[in-house]
């Protein structure tokens, strides 16, 4: 991979996680100013689930870096998660953001995340195919036919006897993770300022 690519690349990198950091401050903007509708119960549950999510958008992004990790312009990887859809960091990552999102306590902020942040990522993996279309060529172009883009197709799925990764790779990706856990532990920390008075709240959300 030519200096070109390698800026190519990164660059799509850096909006993926730009995408994710406006997100991230959405969910946060929206629970400093809002309340939940819902009673405590129905609270609990959706911050619950919102936490189920993340740990999906997590250990999902993990699995593809274990395939992709270092290679993405190097190389058609077309196993694992990427058998059954073109963008599973990005699918994971939208998931992710939508956990984060309900830590709100609020389905629609829940669904804004999710919609938003797959709208956005959508931009970038069409920008991204364009830039791989070029690199990798006909084998590139049977894959784009072959898999979805964003939403996955189980039935397509197949794998590898065995696969190698870059540690550094799944280690950065893991800490990148570990954002999403971050975000939760400082929206309850606003959401107890809001319960004891501390924080006024502007709004309400459903």
């Amino acid at each position: 991979m030519n200096s070109g690519d390698a800026g190519a690349l990164a660059r799509y990198q850096a909006a993926r996680r730009a995408i994710l950091a406006i997100i991230i401050v959405l969910a946060f903007t929206m629970l400093v100013f809002g309340g939940s509708l819902h009673d405590e119960l129905m609270h609990e549950y959706i911050e619950t689930l919102g936490l189920a999510l993340v740990m999906v958008g997590i250990g999902g992004r993990l699995w593809a870096t274990l395939y992709i990790g270092g290679r993405k312009s190097a190389v058609v990887v077309s196993t694992g998660p990427y058998s059954i859809t073109r963008n599973p960091l990005y699918l994971f990552s939208s998931i992710a953001a939508a956990g984060v999102g309900a830590q709100t306590g609020s389905y629609v902020v829940t669904c804004l995340c999710l919609v938003l942040s797959a709208a956005f990522f959508h931009i970038v993996a069409r920008r991204e195919e364009r830039f791989l279309s070029t690199t990798l060529g006909d084998e590139y172009f049977s894959y784009l036919r072959r898999v979805p883009r964003f939403l996955p197709n189980p039935l397509i799925y197949r794998d590898d006897a065995e696969v190698t990764f870059k540690t550094e790779r799944v280690r950065a990706t893991f800490v990148d993770g570990l954002v999403f856990l971050a975000a939760i532990a400082v929206l309850e920390a606003i959401e107890v300022a809001q319960e004891a008075g501390t924080v006024p709240i502007l709004f309400w959300l459903f």
